[in-house]
């Protein structure tokens, strides 16, 4: 679900942030880094950028579907309110 190579950029930006004296310990830093920023975004409820923008188009063509019925609707209760009226 998420880009790895911007999760190990994330990682790696984070474990340079960490003071110099700490750098030390700097690869196993990074790793564990990676690993609870894995962990964290695997228990949020989120969906990927494909599934989003799948939902998107399919949400774009139920509206214009819906407005296709709509002014179908409205031409068949004008239709039948002319019929009404002649009879």
């Amino acid at each position: 679900m998420f880009d790895a190579k911007k999760l190990d950029d994330l990682a790696r930006r984070l474990a340079e942030a960490v003071p110099s004296g700490a750098r030390d310990i700097g690869e196993d830093l990074e790793r564990n880094l990676k690993a609870v920023l894995s962990s964290n975004l695997a228990r949020l409820d989120l969906v990927s950028r494909e599934e989003l923008d799948v939902q998107r188009a399919l949400l774009e063509r139920s509206h214009l579907r819906l407005q296709g019925l709509e002014q179908r609707v409205r031409s068949l209760e004008t239709l039948l309110a002319a019929r009404e009226t002649r009879d």
